[in-house]
């Protein structure tokens, strides 16, 4: 699909993966809503960014747990531009708890972190899904975790809603078909500030030197390299739909999954 003059919404595009996947759609001639639920200076730097490639922005304060918000930020993009060509659900959370720590999740804790990861996922889908098929194509790329199929991670909740992610992603490509592909990405640990302010710098350090000493390509995903993945979904895969692609450096061939240490 050619994406020069179409239009992207990439949520929880203030940094990390979002931020970079924006300015690669962008330096590609692709228009982008860049969104955010609380960094606005984080997604003005991202706007900047995708600016000065010469294409149009929007950027909108969105909390995609919040269906209003959803369709808001959908028929913001519809309204200017009149089209929808890509949707990357890249917006996440999580609580960092250790997957012994069974009394360190509360339902609370799980229903706050699916609203975010699956909830407001679908819902950005539902949200775009209409604008897409009007206009005969569209590409969605959710953002899950090789959490999701190795049961590690952040805490078991955020596992569990990235494995939900990715057999959402099964069912929607089953139905979206044959305007809209949908397809997921399944990064390990991505190198980067918000992963680090997560699980402390001495466990990042750490977490970080096993993974590259440890996997069978000796590296770990960066918030470009991701997006890289997340770009050819869009762009190269006009007969790809329903596809999980990991991206972790061969972590989840390990025999053993990566456990706190």
């Amino acid at each position: 699909m050619d994406i020069e003059g179409g239009v992207a919404i990439v949520t929880g595009s203030s940094s990390g993966v979002g931020a970079a996947c924006a300015v690669q759609l962008a330096q590609r001639g692709c228009h982008v809503v860049i969104n955010y639920a609380h960094n606005e200076q984080g997604a003005r730097a991202t706007e900047a960014r995708c600016q000065a490639e010469g294409v149009e922005t929007l950027v909108v304060m969105a909390d995609i747990a919040a269906d209003t918000d959803c369709r808001r930020m959908a028929a913001a993009a519809d309204e200017k531009w009149g089209r929808i060509d890509a949707l990357v659900n890249n917006a996440g959370t999580t609580k960092f708890v250790a997957h012994d720590d069974l009394e360190g999740l509360s339902k609370q804790d799980f229903l706050d972190i699916y609203a975010v990861n699956t909830v407001g996922a679908y819902q950005m889908v539902r949200a775009v899904a209409p604008v897409m098929q009007r206009g005969g194509r569209g590409s969605i790329v959710n953002v899950a975790s090789v959490a999701a199929v190795m049961g590690i991670g952040s805490s078991i909740a955020y596992a569990a809603s990235k494995g939900a992610l990715v057999t959402m992603t099964l069912s929607l490509a089953r139905v979206l078909g044959p305007e809209i592909r949908v397809n997921a990405v399944c990064p390990g640990f991505i190198q980067g500030e918000w992963l680090r302010e997560g699980m402390g710098a001495e466990a990042y350090d750490r977490t970080l030197e096993f993974l590259e000493t440890t996997t069978p390509l000796k590296l770990t995903a960066t918030p470009d390299t991701v997006s890289d993945a997340i770009r050819y979904f869009i762009e190269g895969a006009d007969v790809v739909t329903g596809e999980t692609l990991i991206l972790d450096g061969g972590q989840h061939l390990n025999l053993a999954p990566l456990t706190r240490r």
